[in-house]
Formats: structure tokens, sequence, C-alpha cells
């Protein structure tokens, strides 16, 4: 890792459970199961938990609240993802022949491709603790709202601003609904993304961090 992390920190005393913060998120840990674009647990998952830094579940508490009012939850599939995370994505990009979640994940693309286009970083802003992955999820209908593709699909499609003919008019729509009140709340949303989101004003923009995902590991600090 020293080729891509120059200094990764271990200490957790500035993140919190996020469920314990923001007790309404509906949380669906994708890497913490097989059902992801590699087909395994993801190192450094060791319980199906979201954390975040106290900052970005502040801002993330604001935006569920604004969206309570209109019916939704928020459903996080990812946020704080360590730096081994990180590692076992590029080492599985680069060394490992495995594309059994191809036709679910990247149909259209190589396994390559997902680092060329930006779809898997290599020095990623969920390491600094204040991005996430998340949609909406209404009240009403008991179910996730559609946005025209699933989390974690590696296309075009997938992108925020897409307009082609793969999309309705409310699926942008509702695509429009999270991303207004993430960027109210101070997030910035991500080109490739429709999902992911990253604190404006990240208390750790140029720190990477190596510890678990488990909120026992948390507690114990």
């Amino acid at each position: 890792m020293k080729e891509i992390y120059n200094d990764l920190k271990t200490d957790p005393s500035g993140f919190v459970l996020l469920s314990e913060f923001v007790p309404s998120i509906i949380q669906e840990i994708r890497y913490y199961t097989t059902y992801n674009f590699i087909g395994d647990r993801i190192d450094g998952y060791e319980e199906p938990c979201a954390l975040l830094t106290k900052e970005a579940a502040r801002a993330l508490k604001a935006a569920s609240s604004e969206l309570i009012v209109q019916g939704y939850r928020l459903k996080v599939f990812d946020a704080y993802r360590p730096a081994c995370a990180v590692k076992h994505f590029i080492l599985w990009g680069i060394e490992d022949q495995d594309i059994r979640m191809k036709p679910y994940f990247y149909p259209e693309l190589e396994k390559h491709e997902l680092f060329e286009r930006g779809y898997i970083s290599k020095r990623s802003s969920h390491s600094r603790g204040s991005a996430l992955d998340l949609t909406l999820f209404d009240m009403k209908a008991g179910k996730e709202v559609d946005m025209g593709s699933p989390f974690d699909l590696f296309s075009e499609v997938s992108h925020p601003d897409y307009r082609g003919i793969k999309i309705t008019d409310e699926q942008y729509d509702n695509r429009m609904i999270l991303q207004k009140a993430m960027v109210r709340n101070g997030f910035e949303p991500f080109e490739c993304e429709w999902w992911h989101f990253r604190l404006e004003k990240e208390p750790y923009p140029d720190t990477f961090f190596e510890f678990p995902v488990s909120g026992e590991y948390l507690r114990k600090q």
C-alpha cells in the first residue's frame, strides 16, 4: 500500500456509528456481503455497519430530516471504507481473473476499464471517512425508490446526469430529489455514480484511514 498511501491513520476517535447518530437510516452494507462486484466479502468489513466522521454524520442527519418530511428515508450501502478494502479492489482488478459478477455489475466493461473510467479509485474518498453511497427508501410504498440503475452498476446509465433512452424522466427526477437534498446539506455529488456523495468540507481531506468497519472496534477505542 505504500505506493498508494504514504501515511495511514488508525485512530477512529473522529468517527461515529451511523445507526446511533441517525437512527432512521436503513443499512445494507454490501461489502460485508458477497453480493458486490467482486463476489466476496471485502477485506476490513468485520460488521454490517456504517461508520462516518462526526461532521459527515451531522450533515447526513440534516439531509435525512429534510427527506423524511418528503416521505423518504435514506438507505446506505457503504460509508467509511478502510484502505485495506481499496487494496482488495486493486488486487482483484490487477491479478484476479474472476469475473463471476460481471453480468450483474459491469456487463458492458472489462475489469481494467473500471479503474480507467473512474468507477473504482486507487485512492478512495471513502477512506477519508466523509463519503458514502446511498439511495432513497419510499416510506409509503415500503421499498427503494427507482433510480434507473442499481447501486454499483458500473455503466454510463449510472451517471447522475444521464438522460438517454435507458432512463425515464421519473427515474431522473428521483435522482435529483436525493442529490438536491444532499447538496443542500453540504455534500458534493460524483459525476460517475448517482449514489455517491462526499462532504464538501470534510475534516480529513488529506488523511486516509486503516481500521476495521466495526462498531465493536469503535466503542473500544
